[in-house]
């Protein structure tokens, strides 16, 4: 990858689309720490920010939700909508059709994906000030929403509720106009990119945490400082681990019979398939986290104590009972069969194989070289599933025994694996562009 990025810098297009990428990272972080009227740190409640779904929020946007600024919500309510109008496009026959019009249907479902995204950051930004609480005890300064205000003058709960969702809904429409120019104008995919960026960060905050801690009182903690150590190789391990499982995939042959059409001979060539053993990413994990997590946040933002803690004890996430961690297990392998579902459809495939003239060695054309590709992306899929969820389980569950952890910050299952991915595709996208660049320099 270094070298990959000492030959993009090499490039003159490539290094000014670098520096781009690297200007409105810079802008999103800068709007990570803009705070924002009426809200501050020391109003946001502690069982707010323990919540496990509401604290892979605030990783994936670097601490920005646990602070109440500007971009609390980041990219998220974007990601939602991506995924529900993927979903609503398999279920919904017009949907599905506009999908496949090419770039002008392409176009207009991006357009739906916007309004959908605003409207739900409204409702999440409303969700997120319920969890907040009181503020001022039900009014709010004015002179913390006027710069330079009269600091005596004071005005209802409400409409201080209706500015502050204001400015979580612009925050997020900002963050989502950025992650479109990153992609524009930038290198890989911008939302990918805000996501990994709010990943790091939070990764500094919690190394940044551990120094203060092992040098507390201007003393060295060794035991602090060895536990560290022992953490970051577990890191290290697990970061390997996913590392080889993500770039590991089956390869099935695809031989093409030859066609004379005229006087030109066409096909006798052999290719392959590749299909990835971890093909849907981080996708399971998301959707079984926020099954999980969800009604126990609901019942923090209604103030369901009695539910709440009926529900922390036998399916929370610190729970000392193995419910949580074999119901989340089944979730991931749930989702992981069902995003595969929607992503890979062997009947396609097959028949696109069998309309260019090609077929599998050894299998039959039609419905058995659908079941044949059925198959194998089950056994595939069932393995990262699996994988996915030991990847989930047992990295927390190590972590437990290491006293001076407190919080993995952003090495958590969800963590790693958007870092890893997102750093495998923005290696990609420099190497395709360097590719290309010498091609175009070939043809001149």
């Amino acid at each position: 990858m270094f070298e990959t990025l000492k030959n993009a810098f090499k490039v003159k297009e490539i290094r000014i689309k670098i520096y781009w990428t690297l200007l409105f990272l810079l802008l999103y972080r800068i709007g990570c720490y803009i705070p924002v009227p009426g809200i501050g740190t020391s109003l946001i409640p502690d069982e707010f920010s323990n919540n496990s779904y509401l604290s892979i929020m605030s990783m994936m946007t670097g601490g920005s939700l646990a602070n109440g600024t500007l971009f609390a919500m980041g990219i998220g309510p974007y990601i939602n909508a991506s995924i529900i109008m993927q979903l609503l496009a398999v279920a919904i026959p017009p949907l599905e059709r506009l999908s496949k019009q090419g770039e002008e249907g392409r176009k207009k479902i991006a357009s739906y994906t916007r309004y959908l995204t605003i409207i739900l950051a409204i409702v999440q930004s409303v969700g997120i000030l319920l969890g907040y609480g009181e503020v001022y005890n039900g009014y709010a300064s004015l002179s913390s929403i006027i710069a330079g205000g009269v600091t005596d003058k004071v005005f209802p709960k409400f409409l201080s509720y209706v500015i502050i969702v204001l400015f979580y809904t612009a925050g997020t429409c900002v963050t989502m106009w950025i992650g479109e120019r990153i992609t524009d104008y930038g290198v890989s995919n911008g939302i990918s990119l805000l996501i990994f960026a709010g990943i790091i960060a939070s990764a500094g905050i919690f190394f940044g945490q551990q120094f203060a801690t092992i040098f507390a009182n201007k003393s060295f903690d060794r035991e602090a400082f060895l536990f560290l150590i022992i953490y970051l190789i577990i890191v290290v391990v697990v970061f390997s681990a996913i590392i080889f499982v993500d770039l590991a995939e089956r390869k099935i042959s695809v031989q093409y019979a030859k066609q004379v059409k005229g006087r030109k001979m066409y096909g006798g060539q052999s290719t392959v398939i590749p299909i990835k053993v971890n093909a849907n990413g981080v996708m399971p994990l998301i959707f079984a986290f926020s099954i999980m997590t969800f009604p126990e946040l609901i019942m923090t933002l209604f103030k369901a104590d009695n539910a709440l803690g009926w529900w922390q004890r036998w399916l929370g996430s610190q729970s000392q009972y193995p419910f949580y961690a074999i119901i989340l297990a089944l979730l991931i392998v749930f989702f992981a069969f069902f995003y595969s579902q929607i992503q890979f459809n062997p009947e396609d495939i097959s028949k696109t194989i069998q309309q260019n003239g090609g077929f599998i060695p050894g299998i039959r054309p039609g419905k058995p070289t659908a079941d044949y590709l059925k198959r194998i992306s089950n056994r595939l899929t069932l393995f990262g599933a699996i994988f996915l969820a030991l990847l989930a389980l047992i990295p927390t569950v190590i972590l437990n025994f290491i006293p001076t952890i407190t919080s993995g910050g952003a090495f958590n299952a969800t963590g790693m694996l958007i870092c890893v991915s997102v750093a495998l595709e923005f290696n990609t996208a420099l190497e395709s562009q360097i590719m290309m660049k010498n091609y175009k320099g070939f043809l001149k």
